[in-house]
């Protein structure tokens, strides 16, 4: 158990992050409730957010702790009048399932809005190739609007390591520029596939021409790429919109 004392504004390095604001840590709290130290409330939170907090914690068995001056210390903005403590943990990305793969992402808005945008169209797996983007900041589980709890989302030091233990099971699609098929020109197939995008700045090396089957998103020539997290949820619909209609 975390004390209160040893509460500090978020560092990377720390076994325990928050989730900032209302709806974060109520899916933090109805989706991970093992991994909840305890949830922080303002005075100034209103009678029927402090009802329902109050009420979902005494289920959970999840100390409530009201104190003001600790939310203003953590908090990063002064709306935030909620705040869940949890343990960082571990997660492993399923076999049988569908994946999104991201290549040294940068970006934590991108990041989460990728993690909201894949669990609203069923995929829940996503693989992150490191260097990458701290997973559990605050920042990208804000930006998910919380659906980080309602994800699997597994680390690897290199892409070659999840595709030595993921690859052979699915198709693999590489989003470039420099791509041979047009999204359009995919035919989706009834196995499972990865998705693969790189950096926000970068993008895929050429080495991924080889890897699977290449695509491109076409648009007009008045932008040179689209924003990743734009792009992968384009990709995203167009390899699940058949479970959608």
């Amino acid at each position: 158990m975390i004390s209160n004392s040893d509460l500090k504004k978020y560092n990377k390095k720390a076994d325990y992050s928050y989730t900032f604001g209302m709806f974060p840590t109520f899916e933090l709290l109805k989706n991970c409730p093992g991994h909840v130290e305890k949830v922080l409330m303002h005075s100034t939170i209103s009678e029927d957010v402090r009802e329902k907090v109050t009420e979902l914690c005494r289920e959970k068995g999840i100390e409530v702790l009201e104190s003001s001056r600790l939310i203003e210390k953590l908090r990063d903005k002064e709306s935030c009048l909620l705040i869940g403590v949890l343990d960082k943990y571990e997660m492993e990305i399923r076999h049988d399932a569908d994946h999104i793969v991201l290549v040294n992402p940068s970006d934590s808005g991108n990041v989460g809005t990728i993690l909201r945008t894949a669990l609203g169209f069923g995929i829940r797996d996503i693989a992150i190739i490191e260097p990458a983007v701290d997973i559990f900041s605050p920042k990208t589980i804000r930006a998910s609007m919380g659906a980080m709890f309602s994800m699997r989302v597994q680390l690897f030091p290199s892409f070659d390591a999840y595709r030595t233990v993921y690859g052979g099971e699915r198709t693999l699609y590489p989003f470039m520029l420099k791509a041979t098929k047009k999204l359009g020109q995919v035919e989706v197939g009834d196995g499972h596939f990865g998705l693969i995008f790189g950096n926000e700045a970068t993008g895929l090396d050429e080495s991924f021409l080889s890897v699977g089957q290449s695509v491109i998103i076409s648009h007009s020539s008045d932008i040179d790429s689209l924003n990743l997290s734009l792009a992968t949820g384009i990709a995203i619909y167009e390899f699940t919109r058949r479970k959608f209609n």
